[in-house]
């Protein structure tokens, strides 16, 4: 007959799998399969744009893209509104590669994005070289918008 310890330690041993399983998900932010349709894709024809004058700013905190990237990462982005207004957070959208894929979805889905910026955890990227692009707009429509480039090794 099984003791109150040994009962008791089974339970906890799989409670203790569960918290750490939990902790170490990532959500998956694009496939590897969406990344290699991007990669084979034509580059967009792109208009030249020109920042709009007052239009918010989107600053990258994290991950650090001053080298490659390892996955899963952290993702925190800040935006930064003009004096004159403030910016709308519904209005933020990710559009992934040449294909412009909307995972805008994916990670409003992971996180809750404020007039301040967004925070990820972690969200998980094949390995590879990925592009991105930011918009936010202000409360008087003013769209600031940022292209990413990076690699996931």
């Amino acid at each position: 007959m099984m003791g109150l310890t040994s009962r008791l330690k089974a339970p906890l041993w799989a409670m203790g799998l569960c918290v750490l399983a939990a902790n170490s998900w990532a959500f998956e932010l694009v496939s590897a399969q969406e990344m290699k349709a991007s990669l084979a894709a034509a580059e967009p024809l792109m208009t030249k744009a020109v920042a709009v004058p007052g239009a918010p700013q989107i600053e990258i905190v994290l991950p650090r893209l001053d080298g490659p990237v390892a996955s899963p990462t952290a993702i925190q982005l800040t935006f930064v509104p003009a004096a004159s207004s403030l910016v709308r957070p519904e209005t933020f959208k990710v559009l992934y590669g040449r294909l412009r894929i909307d995972i805008t979805q994916r990670l409003v889905n992971a996180a809750k994005i404020t007039a301040e910026g967004i925070s990820v955890k972690e969200a998980s990227l094949p390995k590879g070289r990925h592009r991105l692009l930011l918009s936010i707009e202000d409360q008087q429509g003013r769209q600031g918008m940022k292209s990413v480039d990076f690699d996931i090794n």
